[in-house]
């Protein structure tokens, strides 16, 4: 066979193929497209609501477009603080919280946020991936319809904003204080009137004279909302939530029509969004420290002698909870255990840590 005609048959060969392979090949399948609405008990203002617009682009571009999420902040469908019962009860497939706003549908909610002197933000992240964390909260949340997603975790809180300079807890005694979750009853306890609000509403109460003081968040986050330009003191170190562990609420039915890749998609998300959130706040926290400085803020650190009345104040309000919330005392015993166990490696590795050479060598050794 001459090569012309070797490859002219080879040609035809190849068409025919083509052609048949095109008559039998399936026509394509549109995939289906979901439209999600994630309501959150965040402001625009507040950096937790850029946290979730991180989340729903993760999502559109992980699942290419197939699952698209659109956030609503606080009081865009529902109020802040009724973001949990939307979710619930499907006026929205999802929210994005801080679960410690729940507690009064059961105390376990504020174990997932922040307990006072527990956790911090990577032991939390240890605890909820590596520990029992997330099969506790898939137990606590199935309760109510829902399935929970880490969310992010901007770490230990700064303090509270104050006219005058505290350094003894005694002397909050009389105050009206805006807080939350388990501190709220704390500080009930020693005589401290204690406003509940939302962020978004703090300012205006304190420059009103509703509330003589308030805490919010980490440096980062709250900076933005201006306490400083009417408290200029601050009291630290935020002993009341070492750790700010948000969560992302998914209603189970809606979960449930998702096809498993897009389900696998959120949880994929989701911990990219803890990573994220925890090294973006961490990153920012020491940068808004030194503006809150330059702008005159004062630093007050609680005495020895507060902190441990604090300490003992909480383990004897916790232990009050325990006896009567089972779940809550099986959630509790649980970090309680991890907690034992990682003060292992804690107690070795300290005596190193990364501050500054002449800082290092003036005394400060342990983070």
């Amino acid at each position: 066979m001459k090569r012309r005609d070797f490859f002219k048959k080879a040609a035809i060969t190849t068409a025919a193929v083509g052609s048949a392979s095109a008559i039998a090949a399936p026509s394509v399948i549109a995939r289906k497209t979901y439209k999600w609405r994630l309501v959150t008990t965040w402001p625009t203002g507040i950096p937790w609501h850029q946290t979730v617009l991180h989340f729903a682009k993760e999502v559109n571009e992980l699942s290419n477009g197939e699952l698209q999420i659109k956030v609503f902040p606080a009081g865009s469908i529902v109020p802040a603080f009724q973001v949990f019962d939307a979710v619930r009860n499907g006026v929205a497939e999802m929210g994005h919280d801080w679960s410690g706003y729940w507690k009064g549908k059961n105390q376990a909610f504020v174990a997932f946020a922040s307990v006072p002197f527990g956790m911090n933000d990577v032991e939390y992240s240890i605890w909820l991936m590596q520990g029992e964390g997330m099969k506790l909260a898939n137990e606590l949340y199935g309760n109510y319809g829902i399935i929970p997603l880490i969310g992010g975790n901007s770490g230990q809180e700064m303090g509270f904003f104050t006219k005058k300079p505290i350094t003894d807890i005694d002397q909050m005694k009389g105050m009206k204080v805006r807080t939350v979750g388990w501190a709220a009853d704390i500080l009930k306890n020693m005589g401290v009137s204690v406003v509940p609000l939302p962020g978004g509403e703090i300012y205006l109460a304190l420059e009103r004279g509703v509330i003589d003081s308030a805490e919010f968040s980490t440096p980062y986050i709250t900076y933005p909302m201006g306490f400083q330009e009417i408290c200029k003191n601050i009291m630290v170190p935020g002993w009341h939530q070492t750790a700010v562990q948000l969560m992302f609420d998914v209603n189970k039915k809606a979960y449930d029509k998702l096809p498993n890749h897009l389900q696998k998609i959120l949880h994929i998300a989701a911990e990219q969004t803890q990573l994220w959130d925890m090294t973006r706040s961490e990153y920012y926290n020491g940068v808004y420290v030194e503006k809150y400085k330059k702008g005159g803020a004062k630093f007050n650190k609680l005495t020895d002698k507060s902190l441990d009345k604090l300490r003992k104040t909480t383990k004897e309000y916790l232990d009050g909870l325990r006896s009567k919330h089972k779940f809550l005392n099986k959630v509790l015993e649980s970090q309680d255990s991890f907690i034992k166990q990682y003060a292992n490696w804690k107690v070795l590795r300290s005596g190193v840590s990364d501050y500054p050479y002449k800082m290092y060598m003036s005394g400060y050794h342990y983070e």
